[in-house]
């Protein structure tokens, strides 16, 4: 089978359920496993998919996603062009484990979808309740400018949970929204985490929150309660969110050692 994945997130299942070797393309995005991706053809950035190019790959399965917001014209690109598309939409942690679930049938390799999912399971159980204090609220935030933050229709609202955590926008029925500085300071949030899509891990910077206009009395702010964890570990729903759950219980951990 040749599949093109169109999708980071997506590009880690099918590595995961050990199908690397059906993979031809990926977007321009997909970084992990290195090893793996380097040697792929690249067909484009996530939302300037270069369907001509997937085309040309004569794929048997192309994987995209609707998680990131205008990949739809993409998706409606690749079906006008007759291609064989899966496209998921995972809103929650049981959600992309029920997508590992659809990749895994669709690559013909079913029974391999629970061993990945168990392990991620184990990985995800829950932290016990705090002995007294509530959970930390949580600013996770997509993009600087404007602040992008996620809500109850995200994964990461349910990671958030399983760390001991919660996050600002719990309550809010959106995947995601921007936030003015006003909203902010209303939700005065205990930690903040800086996850930009799309950059680089090594050029996030504390100080473009710590320094950010209008922001330096929230609580966070103030009390310097800024942490880094990389998009890949947070925005890419697939089988590394294990790793922002253990990145997360830090945060809260932190956040339960305040005065």
């Amino acid at each position: 089978m040749r599949v093109v994945s169109l999708t980071c997130s997506n590009t880690e299942i099918v590595c995961a359920l050990g199908c690397a070797h059906m993979l031809v393309g990926v977007d321009d995005h997909s970084d992990h496993p290195a090893d793996v991706v380097a040697s792929l053809a690249r067909v484009g950035p996530d939302l300037q998919i270069d369907v001509a190019r997937v085309a040309a790959l004569e794929p048997d399965l192309v994987l995209a996603s609707l998680t990131v917001p205008g990949h739809e014209r993409v998706l409606a690109s690749l079906q006008t062009a007759g291609l064989p598309v899966l496209a998921t939409e995972p809103v929650s942690v049981d959600d992309v484990y029920a997508d590992i679930g659809t990749i895994a049938r669709a690559l013909g390799v079913p029974e391999r979808a629970g061993a990945v999912v168990q392990t991620m399971q184990r990985e995800l159980a829950p932290a016990p309740p705090p002995p007294s204090n509530p959970p930390p609220r949580v600013l996770v935030e997509w993009w600087p400018k404007p602040v992008i933050v996620p809500g109850a229709d995200s994964w990461v609202r349910q990671m958030l949970t399983i760390a001991g955590a919660r996050g600002v926008l719990d309550a809010e029925p959106v995947k995601s929204r921007p936030i003015t500085t006003e909203e902010a300071r209303a939700l005065d949030p205990d930690a903040i985490v800086i996850a930009w899509c799309g950059v680089p891990f090594a050029k996030y910077r504390r100080e473009v929150v710590l320094q950010r206009p209008g922001w330096h009395d929230i609580r966070a702010v103030a009390e310097r309660r800024v942490f880094c964890i990389a998009e890949a570990h947070l925005g890419r729903p697939g089988p590394r969110i294990a790793e922002g759950v253990r990145a997360l219980r830090e945060v809260a951990a932190a956040c339960g050692q305040r005065e």
